[in-house]
């Protein structure tokens, strides 16, 4: 299996989306109403739907990013949300993604359906993307790691080794507020680089 561009899009071509939730995940929302800046410059990397975006945008945050490899999903956003600005909206692999001095990338479920072995990049270029000072938060799965996948699972020991050399763990802990069918296998996060 090759999770590329080709493989999304036939994802959202066949409705084969068990992590779209329909809404902004209750963690995420909790996290987002206490924010405190409208300013701040935010991006949802492998964003899908948008749910978080929508959100964000209609409570008064402009400086929203929305990134997906498949377009699809971008483009029922943007017919979803026709005020959202429309270059906001990236089309894109993530680690080609050439903005940066983020404030804030929300994380749901974008870590999980990279293959393990893109992990450290992960981290590295999510260190590039943010400024100094920059948080990077959100939800990752607590489930045994698995080649079957996405998703892939993971431990909170895996990912504290693999953010703890270039990011201030803040938060990492069971999430509380989770969907009931992801109950005891979310983990919310809040490093801080």
């Amino acid at each position: 299996m090759t999770l590329n561009k080709a493989y999304w899009e036939n994802r959202y071509k066949e409705q084969y989306l068990g992590w779209d939730i329909g809404t902004v995940s209750p963690p995420l929302q909790r996290y987002i109403d206490q924010l405190d800046s409208k300013a701040l410059r935010i991006l949802l990397p492998g964003a899908g739907k948008g749910y978080e975006a929508a959100y964000l945008y209609s409570n008064g945050f402009k400086n929203v990013f929305v990134l997906d490899i498949a377009e699809q999903p971008l483009h029922e956003f943007s017919l979803k949300n026709p005020d959202f600005p429309k270059e906001h909206l990236i089309v894109g692999d993530f680690f080609e993604l050439q903005l940066s001095d983020f404030d804030l990338i929300l994380e749901q479920t974008f870590f999980c359906a990279l293959p393990p072995a893109y992990r450290p990049r992960y981290v590295l270029k999510m260190k590039e993307l943010l400024k100094k000072g920059g948080i990077l938060a959100g939800l990752l799965f607590d489930f045994p790691l698995t080649e079957k996948g996405p998703p892939f699972g993971g431990s909170m020991q895996e990912y504290k080794g693999l953010f703890k050399e270039h990011f201030n763990i803040k938060t990492l802990e069971r999430s509380y507020n989770s969907i009931k069918p992801r109950q005891g296998t979310e983990l919310f996060f809040i490093f801080e680089k």
